[in-house]
């Protein structure tokens, strides 16, 4: 889930979003800070700020501050990205006075660092902290050579289901295949008229895409110094038919995510399940009442051709281009993505089921999940076996933002079926194109 970046086309602008398409270092040192820290070799307490939204992150910062004497964390929770976040963010970095260190998801960073919004921190980010993340993490948080933030979650999809419906329907296990999933759907329907198995999310592409990323799409790339765009691939095409032909055989519910509609229809037990990420695992259990406790699980996502999993969201830390305490920021990014202190406190909260992308910590997550919503299942192991499987062939585009827009507002098109996912995919890629030319940008489609 996202929201646009507010957009520039300054030659400043057009420098940093060059940096993403991994072109020389000067365009990678272009748009930083004079480079002097604040917080390098200070004896004395330095104080950061930090805005972030995520659940558990106020008991992160406290525990940070708890236990750390030289460094404070000055925490502020602003909305979600996708809420007036990202817009905050953009407006803040723009006007000079960003927080020393934030959240932005993975598919929003190459954006903002387009932007001249993100300090490279590669001095801070050496091989050993590199080699405690994913692989697919570290990936998405280098751009240009360049380490642009740390990873606190890998956010693989996965889908979550409410047991008691599916036995109703006759269904006696998750589907393991798509193929499966839509025979699954026609027996929900069948024994609830009502009822759905699932919902596709017009407002979110986010989730379309991770189901791309799944089948081995491949939406942005980079040859030399030109970007390739390539929204509408045979196994992007494959995905749009697929749930084309879901919503025009009536077989999911078509709503905004996390809307009163959707919540809604997973309380009255009209929608069977969620093709969600690992850090819906605490959504449902906050959202839902307690007398579902116990009738929800969750199964890897079914797949096409065996298991394989994309990413769904998934957060990192990101320094501010105007941060003069750099050094302190990472100190605490780092503690809070690499720590069991960190995790423990995140999980504790009761809220997170965040998947931590240092895989070491997924234990300590597990072990301070508290799984009596899904009937105790290790909701986590399900959660390592997807993550084992995303493809690291995914990047993001460097104006995921306009990319988003155009496929949010054409996805709104689906409901009352005066549009379609094909169409909307055609739209994106030509903005996306309009979009990078004009800042500037070689680029070609594929």
């Amino acid at each position: 889930m996202s929201a646009a970046p507010a957009r520039s086309r300054t030659p400043r602008r057009a420098a940093a979003a060059l940096t993403v398409a991994a072109l020389s270092l000067s365009l990678l040192t272009a748009c930083g800070s004079d480079g002097k820290d604040a917080s390098a070799g200070s004896d004395k307490p330095v104080d950061i700020t930090f805005w972030g939204w995520a659940k558990g992150t106020k008991q992160v910062v406290d525990a940070f501050n708890a236990s750390h004497k030289n460094i404070h964390v000055s925490y502020e929770e602003i909305p979600s990205g996708a809420a007036g976040g990202y817009a905050k963010l953009s407006n803040a970095a723009k006007a000079g006075n960003a927080p020393d260190v934030f959240n932005v998801e993975y598919p929003q960073l190459p954006d903002f660092v387009s932007q001249g919004a993100v300090k490279d921190i590669s001095e801070y980010v050496d091989a050993d902290l590199k080699a405690k993340y994913l692989p697919q993490a570290v990936q998405l948080t280098t751009l240009g050579g360049a380490a642009y933030a740390l990873p606190l979650d890998a956010a693989p999809q996965v889908f979550y289901y409410r047991k008691d419906l599916f036995a109703k329907a006759g269904i006696t296990a998750a589907p393991t295949t798509w193929e499966e999933f839509r025979a699954d759907a026609v027996k929900v329907k069948k024994a609830e008229p009502g009822s759905r198995i699932a919902t596709f999310f017009p407002d979110d592409p986010t989730t379309f895409e991770a189901m791309a990323w799944q089948a081995g799409a491949q939406w942005f790339g980079t040859s030399g110094d030109t970007w390739q765009v390539g929204l509408q691939s045979a196994e992007t095409q494959k995905v749009a038919d697929y749930w084309q032909k879901m919503i025009d055989d009536d077989l999911v519910r078509v709503e905004p995510s996390f809307s009163q509609q959707w919540t809604a229809s997973l309380q009255k037990g009209q929608t069977a399940g969620y093709l969600g990420a690992s850090w819906g695992g605490g959504v449902l259990k906050g959202t839902l009442p307690e007398d579902q406790a116990g009738k929800w699980a969750v199964a890897p996502l079914p797949s096409w051709n065996g298991a394989a999993s994309g990413m769904l969201g998934g957060s990192t830390f990101a320094v501010s281009k105007d941060s003069d305490k750099a050094k302190a920021a990472v100190e605490f990014a780092t503690w809070a993505t690499t720590t069991a202190e960190g995790i423990q406190a995140r999980i504790s909260s009761g809220d997170s089921s965040t998947y931590p992308a240092d895989p070491d910590l997924v234990p300590v997550a597990a072990k301070a999940f508290k799984a009596e919503f899904y009937g105790g299942q290790d909701v986590y192991a399900v959660y390592q076996g997807a993550a084992r499987t995303i493809g690291q062939k995914w990047t993001w585009g460097p104006a995921m933002g306009v990319t988003n827009t155009t496929l949010k507002d054409s996805f709104g098109k689906l409901a009352d079926h005066s549009g379609t996912i094909a169409q909307a995919l055609a739209a994106a890629q030509k903005d996306t194109l309009a979009e990078l030319k004009n800042r500037g940008l070689k680029v070609s489609a594929r």
